[in-house]
């Protein structure tokens, strides 16, 4: 897994606007969560890291169906990374493009709303129960996603619509933190 550089611009973008979102906007004042969904959107910025999980013949697993599929062939901390993966993958597009879930093939977005919702809960609490990697994220902070996940989504919602006020107004961009 990718990290960011907390001092690469980017991070400290969505830096600074996840922790006026979360903090302010929708009330979830939990800094390891703020800090995680950071490092989520720093690393899903890129393509390759939002569809860079491959089958063993090393086809990508594009879509959620897909993802859920395999996690369950998984076993070990790979199985955690992959329910780990799946439950950042159902936060970014249910939270910053839930009208990106009307072109995936299926039941109408409202549904796919709720199952992406549904699915990511479920595999952050999966993967918080199931063993670490040696540098993979904390069990606590799995748990937290998973039991606020909604607010979370609410909050990505937040971190969105403050990055197109801001472009829209031509005003400043956000705090960054150094």
């Amino acid at each position: 897994m990718m990290r960011s550089n907390p001092n690469d611009v980017i991070h400290r973008f969505f830096a600074g606007l996840t922790e006026y979102a979360f903090f302010s906007r929708v009330g979830l004042a939990d800094p390891i969560v703020v800090d995680y969904v950071t490092e989520l959107l720093a690393r899903f910025i890129r393509c390759d890291e939002a569809f860079g999980i491959r089958d063993p013949s090393g086809r990508r697993l594009g879509g959620l169906a897909r993802l859920l599929a395999e996690a369950e062939l998984r076993v070990g901390p790979t199985r955690r990374q992959l329910h780990r993966h799946i439950g950042d993958f159902a936060l970014f597009w249910a939270g910053l493009y839930p009208e990106a879930l009307d072109l995936v093939e299926g039941p109408p977005r409202d549904e796919q709303f709720h199952e992406y919702c549904s699915h990511g809960k479920r595999a952050y609490f999966i993967a918080s129960t199931l063993p670490p990697a040696k540098d993979d994220a904390d069990s606590q902070v799995l748990l937290k996603l998973s039991t606020e996940f909604e607010t979370c989504v609410s909050g990505l919602g937040e971190v969105r619509r403050e990055w197109e006020r801001r472009d829209a107004s031509g005003g400043p961009g956000p705090v960054l933190l150094n």
